[in-house]
This record gives C-alpha cells, sequence and structure tokens, in this order.
C-alpha cells in the first residue's frame, strides 16, 4: 500500500525548508494491532494471529478512516518474521491501509519525542469517531 497524499512545504523561524507536512485536514493514523484491532496476540504465539477476528468496530472506523483520505499506517511489535501473517489477516478482512510498520518495542509505557505534533489516544475497548476533550500531559520544562 501507499500513501500518495500532497504533502505541504513548510519553513522553520529563519524561512529555511524543512520536512513538508500534510494539509491540516488529513489525519496521520498509526494503530497499533494486537489488543487494538483484535485481540492481544504475543509474538510468543504467532499460530493464532492467522486465526483471532478483527474488532468490528476497528474495521469499521478504520475503513472510514482511510475512505475520508487519512493515512492509515499499523504499527505493531510484531516482528518481521510476522509481516507475512499480518498482511495476509489484514487483507483477508478486508482492512484498508497505506503501510505497516513492524518491530515497535514492547512493553508500553510509550513516550513519543517528536518535532512535529503527536495526539495520542488510548484504546479502551472500542473503536469509535473521535473527540476533543482536555486532558493533562507531559511536556518538556
Amino acid at each position: 500500500m501507499e500513501n500518495n497524499k500532497e504533502l505541504n512545504k513548510a519553513f522553520n523561524e529563519q524561512g529555511e525548508a524543512i520536512s513538508p507536512v500534510l494539509p491540516d485536514e488529513v489525519k496521520n493514523f498509526l494503530i497499533d494491532i494486537d489488543g487494538t484491532i483484535c485481540d492481544d496476540i504475543p509474538n510468543e504465539e504467532p499460530e493464532r494471529m492467522g486465526t483471532c477476528l478483527p474488532y468490528v468496530d476497528a474495521l469499521k472506523i478504520v475503513n472510514k478512516w482511510y475512505d475520508e483520505g487519512h493515512i492509515i499506517t499499523f504499527f505493531t511489535s510484531r516482528t518481521e518474521e510476522h509481516r507475512t501473517v499480518t498482511e495476509e489477516w489484514l487483507n483477508k478482512h478486508n482492512f484498508k491501509y497505506h503501510g505497516i510498520l513492524m518491530n515497535k518495542p514492547r512493553g508500553g509505557n510509550y513516550h513519543w519525542i517528536d518535532n512535529h505534533i503527536v495526539k495520542a489516544t488510548r484504546f479502551k475497548g472500542r473503536f469509535t469517531d473521535l473527540v476533543v476533550k482536555e486532558k493533562k500531559i507531559e511536556v518538556f520544562k
């Protein structure tokens, strides 16, 4: 799958070119697989990866976001050796996506540091449309 979205030129305070950005209306979704769009299956039990069922609401919302023009990339702790079974499973269940990033560090407690705005949403059992809420977050001093 490929991301063919048009990127906008961006510049720093000195007017120098920096990495281009998506239009404001396009979201760049990085979505975990295990425990988020299907049951949590550990890498140590790969035989279950091809037989689990997707969460119906996850399939519906992810495909809706894709159809609305957003970028869908799955970001998983599954290893490269699990890529084929993972891609086959996503395709078998008709998930629409642009890419898959394998080998996400295991163990949770993620802290993402980036020069771009990062919005994190913790999955708690049900995919729905997103709503805006104010929350306390950790930031640099």
